[in-house]
Order: structure tokens, then C-alpha cells, then sequence
């Protein structure tokens, strides 16, 4: 049935194959695949932390073999280092080289045409599309299908309609701030995870 939920996600589909598309062609000239260009970013994203394999994973989607896989061949491109975890000395963490990292800084201009087409939208359309898209996220979090985030909505120092301004409803804690919808972030470093229960009210916030 042609409804509307299933335009939505066609129109997100498609959104996707243009990006992965782009993703692969800078891939492919940089001698990577995608999935490894993609732990590239990851890694970007998260330093100066390390990861560990078992999350590399899981926010790909992927087993733990062909993770492995992956960073192996990145290690031995010398864009990837092992070092033992600071909280486990059993444990290894994953972390860029200085060259993975350049690389890394490299691959967002694969995808910067799509960047520029958000960007070209009035504002007030770009933060009511992030607040559709953090909607769709939350239930899908729901069914467990969408990997673990750093997201304002799920840390415990996000404030839910605190403030009267509908341009900035919320509050960050953290930096003591009113908080627009459209500076709500996907991956914050300094995110600490809300409980369980709290974090179910956050994500509601936005309905």
C-alpha cells in the first residue's frame, strides 16, 4: 500500500543510496571498501577514545569476524592502532593513526553535496526535518534495530520543555544552555546515558 509512512521511507532510501554511492567512489580511489572508510569516521567521531571491536560491530551491523576483518586491513594500511584499554588491561582499543585520522577528515567531503542540499533549505525546515528524523530513530530504538548513539535524547543531562520558547524548548545540564531542536546532537562527547525510564521521556519530548 502506497501510504505515507511508505513514501517516507522510500524517500529515506533513496536518500541512502546516493550516499553510499558517494561514500564508494571515494572509497574505491582511496584503495578501501565501504565498511572500512565507515570505521574510519567511527573512529574520528569517537576520538580521542578508543573503541573496542564488539562496538565497531554493532554500529555497522556487521559480525564481529568481518569487523575484525576490516580493521585488520586498515591496521596494516597503518591507518589503524591497537592499544590495551585504559578501564581493561585485558581489553584492546581501537584508535586512528595520525594518517588514519587525515583520511578520516577527507571522507566527509564525499558526502558534502548532500550536506550542501540540507543546508540550501530555510532553517526552520532543517530543524522540523531533524526533529522528524530523531522521531523515526526513537522508534526504531525501540525494536532494537538502531545501534547505540551519544544522543542528547538518551543522556542524562538533556532537560525536555524546561523553557516557554518554542525555538529552544529544551536544556543541556551540562553547559547550562537552552537547547533548539536544531542543535540536538546524534553523537556527543560528553554524553552520560540517561536511566532507562528517563530516557524513554525524552525521546517522547518530541511528539
Amino acid at each position: 500500500m502506497d501510504t505515507t509512512s511508505a513514501r517516507i521511507i522510500s524517500a529515506i532510501s533513496r536518500i541512502g543510496s546516493v550516499l553510499r554511492s558517494g561514500m564508494w567512489e571515494f572509497a574505491t580511489s582511496e584503495n578501501l571498501n565501504p565498511a572500512q572508510a565507515e570505521i574510519l569516521q567511527l573512529l574520528y567521531n569517537r576520538a580521542p577514545q578508543g573503541v573496542r571491536l564488539s562496538w565497531l560491530a554493532r554500529q555497522l551491523s556487521i559480525s564481529a569476524a568481518s569487523a575484525s576483518d576490516s580493521v585488520a586491513a586498515l591496521a596494516a594500511k597503518g591507518l589503524v592502532r591497537k592499544a590495551r584499554a585504559l578501564d581493561d588491561g585485558r581489553a584492546t582499543d581501537l584508535h586512528l593513526s595520525d594518517a588514519g585520522r587525515q583520511l578520516a577528515q577527507r571522507i566527509a567531503g564525499a558526502t558534502s553535496f548532500a550536506d550542501e542540499a540540507v543546508a540550501a533549505l530555510p532553517p526552520q525546515a532543517q530543524a522540523q526535518l531533524l526533529g522528524g528524523l530523531l522521531q523515526v530513530i526513537g522508534q526504531l530504538q525501540k525494536t532494537e534495530r538502531f545501534p547505540e548513539l551519544r544522543a542528547c535524547l538518551s543522556c542524562k543531562h538533556f532537560q525536555p520543555n524546561r523553557h516557554a520558547d518554542a525555538a529552544a524548548p529544551h536544556h543541556c545540564g551540562l553547559v547550562g544552555a537552552p537547547l533548539p531542536v536544531a542543535m540536538l546532537r546524534l553523537d556527543c562527547p560528553e554524553h552520560e546515558p540517561a536511566d532507562p525510564a528517563q530516557q524513554v521521556k525524552n525521546w517522547q519530548a518530541l511528539v
